[in-house]
């Protein structure tokens, strides 16, 4: 599994072009038939480059007699970094699928989804509370509701039927998408074969236990964690091989180290999505897991400063491309900046977030009352609506 500096062995593609809306244009119907609501092909082809619409606001492309135009319009339009998705149905997350390195060249798909951990020697009365605190977790920020996006299984017993046990009741009580987390693969199916069709992550794959991992992956159609610790070197080998095993859907874990090896953490990040965006590097190419919660793992000191450690940690890994986030601690102070900047972050950079126009009352206005005079600006509304009362 050893192989050279993923800098210097790399399979590339020919460089990343720009696609222009004619490179859109030459593969759909050109029937101007008007169900994408656009008022001809030319303008749902500007607005797919823009990412404004997807191929999939064109059902003429999904019948036969157009499946060899939207194979190729699919692999055009692929980004540089792969979506996953994880969960099944209404209640799935995707994550991955971006397209460059900075938020200013074109705006970020798919903001990372948060999970909060659980794990399987929980009494069950503070499991089944624990779930509910993540479920109802919410804030109203500038009216979007932000919220916890998914829940993490740890295995502490390394016992596979306390594991099954504690996956069962889970499921049974939430239907957010899943994280299975133990690198010990008999664990690791029992979990599996308890939501068989959940399509939940599995985490992790490793040097030691890949194959037995990959054959899970492929036996549940899972998702599968790829975890090379400040070894990137490792990452691209094991990816590599899981990929030729016929592992498709992976997610990437370089490690996240809090403290002294923080830089470290944030440096291979970094590189890790360069080489994606910049390189087109295939192996690279996949959507990458951060872990603040391995702050918790460290030295044992106030756990006031542990939560404050995470929240740095978890803040540093969103603005440095991490898709998805594991998590701790359930308190507003630690999880508000990160729902509040993801966000902040996932928004498109040339629109601004806005209100319908028009004229809105608060309360019940009468001829002495105010007329305030604003943009549009969602910030400005949602500041001064609260400010009156309701009768």
């Amino acid at each position: 599994m050893n192989g050279a500096h993923p800098l210097q062995e790399k399979k590339r593609k020919k460089s990343i072009k720009e696609i222009s809306p004619i490179d859109v244009y030459k593969h759909l119907p050109k029937t101007n038939c008007g169900e994408c609501r656009e008022s001809n092909c030319m303008a749902f082809a500007t607005r797919v480059v823009n990412g404004e619409l997807t191929i999939t606001d064109c059902p003429p492309l999904f019948t036969n007699e157009h499946h060899e135009a939207l194979t190729e319009l699919a692999d055009l339009l692929a980004p540089p970094v792969r979506v996953v998705t994880i969960g099944k149905d209404d209640h799935s997350i995707a994550i991955g699928g971006k397209y460059v390195l900075q938020r200013h060249e074109f705006t970020y798909h798919n903001p990372p989804p948060i999970a909060i951990d659980v794990h399987d020697l929980m009494p069950e009365a503070e499991l089944l509370d624990r779930v509910r605190q993540i479920e109802q977790f919410s804030y109203n920020y500038i009216g979007r509701k932000l919220v916890l996006n998914a829940i993490a299984i740890r295995s502490t017993s390394h016992d596979p039927a306390v594991f099954r046990q504690a996956v069962k009741k889970i499921a049974e009580i939430s239907q957010y998408p899943l994280i299975l987390c133990s690198f010990d693969p008999a664990v690791m199916e029992a979990g599996l074969s308890e939501i068989p069709a959940s399509h939940p992550l599995m985490y992790a794959a490793t040097r030691e236990n890949w194959k037995s991992m990959a054959e899970l992956s492929l036996k549940y159609h899972a998702p599968l964690t790829v975890f090379a610790p400040n070894d990137l070197s490792l990452m691209r080998s094991l990816t590599k091989t899981l990929h030729t095993s016929g592992v498709s859907d992976l997610v990437l874990d370089p490690g996240t180290f809090a403290e002294n090896g923080l830089a470290d953490t944030i440096n291979n990040f970094s590189l890790i999505r360069m080489q994606a965006c910049r390189e087109n590097d295939e192996l690279f190419g996949f959507p990458m897991l951060g872990a603040p919660i391995a702050v918790w793992a460290g030295e044992e000191i106030s756990e006031e400063v542990l939560k404050w450690r995470e929240a740095i940690t978890a803040s540093m890994l969103l603005s440095r491309y991490a898709d998805m986030l594991i998590m701790h601690s359930l308190d507003g102070w630690v999880l508000l900046p990160q729902l509040i900047w993801r966000f902040n972050l996932y928004t498109d950079p040339r629109k601004p977030v806005s209100v319908e126009a028009g004229v809105k009352k608060f309360g019940k206005p009468d001829r002495d009352s105010p007329v305030l005079m604003t943009t549009n600006y969602a910030l400005t509304y949602f500041t001064v609506e609260p400010g009156f009362p309701s009768h």
